[in-house]
């Protein structure tokens, strides 16, 4: 299917890019990354997250984070929650965009969070309801909608019975993920194409991995089926510390690239490309955006081309 208008972009940098580092970032820098980002014009942006500091270090500062940056630009930002009192310490904090995430697949929900998916769902209208009276959104975000690292292939009818049970109505968006990065493209349509007919309410949001080299291939094809926002981060960075196999996600210059939103630029590519270089030199990580080696190579009669300046 055509892709006929530019999706909305949310870069995952702080959050999905951050995780699997080991790492952490001062919160100083995270903020320079935020405000650089929506300066840019990035509509989105997917903070931090609520995982337990022990586990996940790199997101222990979110909350200092969250507390340095304003509430117009927290209107933009997104955080990553797994239960209603998580949502409830992050609406205090100053959060309105909660991303309830859950992995369709029992045994990841289980190394992941902790429980079956079922006590997840079930949480869920808890969640909704103080997001709701704190004044936010919340998302439902569907982990391992695809492809389970312990149990294989996730049969589609499992991912639409989520979506289209009574306790998740309160999510404004439906987030599905390929946390593995195994999906193809006509798999990622057919899947988007059902969800978005079971729920034509809902705002569809495809969150690509690149393990495979599909990255841009799947989220051009989830926005083809219907996806109006993509999830990418800078340089390819990230993956999930408890989905043995994932590796990055698809990197965010590769989809303004290959979306080209009316804000995105050769000036503007340029400014992304400095900023992802300065993240992974202070965390020793590769660049895995296929657009950045363009950027950065020889044929200066392309206007993307990054020049000396």
């Amino acid at each position: 299917m055509a892709v006929t208008a530019a999706p909305l972009l949310r870069d995952v940098t702080l959050r999905d890019g951050l995780q699997l580092t080991g790492k952490p970032l001062p919160v100083e820098q995270k903020v320079d990354v935020v405000r650089r980002l929506l300066a840019l014009g990035v509509p989105a942006l997917e903070i931090g997250s609520m995982a337990r500091p022990d586990l996940v270090p790199p997101m222990a500062n979110s909350m200092e984070l969250v507390a340095a940056l304003t509430p117009e630009e927290l209107e933009r930002c997104w955080l990553w929650v797994a239960t209603p009192r998580h949502v409830e310490k992050a609406s205090a904090a100053g959060v309105r965009n909660f991303q309830y995430c859950f992995s369709v697949s029992d045994a990841h929900n289980r190394a992941n969070i902790g429980r079956d998916t079922e006590a997840s769902v079930s949480a869920m209208p808890d969640a909704v309801r103080i997001a709701t009276e704190a004044g936010g959104a919340i998302q439902l975000c569907l982990a391992t909608a695809f492809t389970c690292p312990f149990d294989g292939p996730v049969d589609p009818e499992r991912v639409l019975a989520i979506a289209s049970d009574p306790r998740t109505e309160g999510a404004t968006d439906i987030v599905l993920a390929d946390t593995l990065g195994q999906a193809y493209p006509a798999e990622v349509a057919a899947l988007v194409t059902a969800v978005r007919e079971r729920t034509p309410q809902r705002r569809i949001v495809f969150h690509g991995h690149d393990t495979w080299g599909m990255g841009v291939a799947n989220s051009l094809a989830a926005i083809g089926a219907g996806a109006t926002m993509v999830d990418g981060s800078l340089g390819g960075l990230g993956g999930c510390p408890f989905a043995p196999g994932a590796s990055g996600n698809t990197a965010t210059e590769d989809l303004l690239f290959a979306t080209r939103p009316d804000w995105f630029t050769p000036d503007s590519l340029a400014a992304v490309v400095g900023l992802t270089e300065e993240i992974l030199t202070v965390l020793g990580e590769p660049n895995r955006s296929r657009t950045t080696q363009g950027a950065r190579s020889k044929a200066q009669a392309f206007d993307w081309v990054i020049r000396a300046r």
